[in-house]
C-alpha cells in the first residue's frame, strides 16, 4: 500500500523526485519506509483498538507485570508486532529486488496464496480441527473430502445430499476447483494477449523494436485499490456499530443504514463471525464467497434461508447487484486515475519514447504526433482492462475458489506468476546477449 501510494504522489507531482537520479532515488525510498510505518500504524491501530481482542493470559500477564491496564498494553504490544513484522518485509522485499528477481512483496503474496490454494487441495485436517472425522466433520482439502465422502457413504446418502456436499458445498468443492482453474487460466491468457507498436531507434541506426500494449492495461491494480476501499469500509461500519466509543457518535454511530453486524447468538446461529454485515451499505458491498452464499437461496430460498440471513431474495439480488457494480465501477475508475498518475498515459508515454530516441515509422518523431497516434491505443486499453479485471474479480468471487482465497488474491497470483516468468525471460535473454544490457539500459 505505501508503495501503491508514493508511486502515485509521484506520479501526480504531489512530491517532487525524479527517481531516475540517485540521490532523489535514496529520498524515495527513505520517505518510503517513513510511509510505511504511517500506513501500518493508520491501517493496524483501528482494528486492534477497535475490535480485536488479545488472548485473556497475556492481558491478565501485562496488567500485573505493568500496574493495571493490561487490555491498553496487550494492544499496544499487537500494533508494535506489526510495525516490527511489516518492516522486516520491507527489508526483506529490499533484499529480493537488489539481488534477486522482480519484487519480493509480490512473491510473498504469490506464496501466500500458492499456500493456501495448495492446502484447501490437499489439507486432510478435519473442518473442525477439534474433532475427529466423521460425515459431519470431514477432511478440509477437497480432494481428500471427496475421497473421504464418496468412499463413507452409500449410494443412497449420495443421492440425498452427499453429491451436493461434494460439488458445492463448503469448504473447498469440486465446484470451487474447477471454478479456480478456470479463472486461473482465464487470466493467464488475458495477460499475455497483447499487441506491438512498432518502433525505431533514431540513434542506433534505425533498428527496428516493439513496444508491447497489453490488453490487461493496468493489470490488478485497479482491484488491489478497489478491494482496499471496500476494506476500509467494513472495517468502519464494524467499528462504528460495535466500539463502546464510535458506536456513542451521532448520525456515524449505529447506524443501521451505514452497517448491521450481528451478536454473537445472531452470528452462531447464522454461522457466521461477528465481524461479518447482515445490513446497512456493508452488507450490500460485503463480498459473497462462492454459488452457496448467493445462487443457491436465490432458487431455493426456503432450504437455503441460513444463508439469506433474514433477507429477502430480492434483497439478497440487489446485494449481488450492487457488489458487482461497486466492483467494476470502481475499477475503472481507479484505472484511469492509474494510468495518469503512474506515466502510463498518451502524454506521458510519448514523452518517454521521445526522449530515448524512439519513433514510431510513419510518423513524425514530435512528442504530439506520437501522443495522438498513442491516444487511438490507450484509453480505450484503460477502459477495457479495467472493467475485466473488476469483472474477473468479481466472477472469480461468486463462483468461489479453494483454500478461502479471493478472488482478488487468485488475480494477483497469476499477474505476479506472470512478472516473474516475463522477468526471468528478460534475465536470460540478458545472459545470453550480455551486449543488450546496454542496449535496454540494464
Amino acid at each position: 500500500t505505501a508503495g501503491i501510494i508514493m508511486e502515485l504522489f509521484v506520479g501526480a507531482k504531489i512530491v517532487n523526485i525524479d527517481i531516475t537520479k540517485d540521490e532523489d532515488r535514496i529520498l524515495f525510498h527513505a520517505i518510503q519506509k517513513l510511509m510505511i510505518v504511517f500506513m501500518i500504524l493508520i491501517e493496524g491501530i483501528p482494528q486492534v483498538f477497535g475490535y480485536l481482542s488479545p488472548d485473556g493470559k497475556v492481558v491478565a500477564m501485562l496488567g500485573e507485570a505493568l500496574g493495571g491496564h493490561g487490555l491498553f498494553w496487550a494492544r499496544t504490544v499487537i500494533v508494535a508486532q506489526l510495525v516490527i513484522g511489516s518492516y522486516l518485509l520491507y527489508l526483506m522485499d529490499e533484499v529480493v529486488s537488489k539481488w534477486g528477481i522482480g519484487s519480493g512483496i509480490s512473491l510473498f503474496i504469490a506464496a501466500g496464496v500458492s499456500q493456501s490454494i495448495i492446502t484447501g487441495l490437499v489439507n486432510w485436517v478435519p473442518v473442525r480441527p477439534g474433532e475427529p472425522l466423521s460425515l459431519s466433520n470431514p477432511p478440509s482439502g477437497v480432494i481428500p473430502k471427496t475421497i473421504y465422502l464418496a468412499s463413507h457413504m452409500s449410494a443412497s446418502d449420495l443421492a440425498a445430499g452427499g453429491l451436493e456436499r461434494i460439488l458445492i458445498a463448503p469448504p473447498n468443492s469440486v465446484f470451487a476447483l474447477i471454478s479456480t482453474i478456470f479463472i486461473f487460466f482465464l487470466v493467464a491468457y488475458l495477460e499475455g494477449a497483447k499487441i506491438e507498436l512498432p518502433l525505431a531507434h533514431e540513434y542506433a541506426g534505425g533498428i527496428k523494436a516493439g513496444y508491447p500494449l497489453k490488453l490487461m492495461y493496468v493489470s490488478v491494480i485497479p482491484v488491489i485499490l478497489t478491494s482496499a476501499l471496500l476494506a476500509n469500509v467494513q472495517m468502519w461500519a464494524l467499528l462504528f456499530w460495535t466500539n463502546p466509543t464510535l458506536s456513542k457518535i451521532p448520525i456515524l454511530g449505529r447506524n443501521p443504514i451505514i452497517g448491521v453486524f450481528p451478536t454473537a447468538v445472531e452470528a452462531q446461529r447464522m454461522g457466521i463471525s461477528q465481524t461479518t454485515p447482515i445490513g446497512g451499505i456493508a452488507y450490500y458491498l460485503s463480498t459473497p464467497r462462492g454459488i452457496h452464499q448467493w445462487l443457491l437461496p436465490l432458487i431455493d430460498p426456503e432450504r437455503y434461508s441460513v444463508y439469506l440471513m433474514g433477507h429477502t431474495v430480492g434483497q439478497m439480488l440487489l446485494h449481488i447487484v450492487a457488489y458487482s457494480a461497486f466492483m467494476m465501477g470502481m475499477s475503472v475508475l481507479f484505472g484511469l486515475f492509474w494510468v495518469e498518475t503512474a506515466n502510463m498515459g498518451p502524454s506521458a508515454l510519448a514523452e518517454q519514447l521521445v526522449a530515448q530516441g524512439l519513433r514510431i515509422p510513419r510518423i513524425r518523431a514530435d512528442k504530439r504526433s506520437i501522443e495522438r497516434f498513442l491516444k487511438r491505443y490507450i484509453p480505450p486499453l484503460t477502459l477495457f482492462s479495467s472493467l475485466a479485471i473488476g469483472g474477473l474479480a468479481v466472477v472469480a468471487t461468486l463462483l468461489g475458489t479453494i483454500g478461502r482465497t479471493s478472488g482478488t488474491g487468485l488475480l494477483l497470483l497469476v499477474s505476479i506468476m506472470m512478472q516473474f516468468y516475463e522477468a526471468l525471460g528478460r534475465e536470460e535473454l540478458m545472459e545470453m546477449h550480455p551486449v543488450l544490457r546496454s542496449f535496454v539500459g540494464g
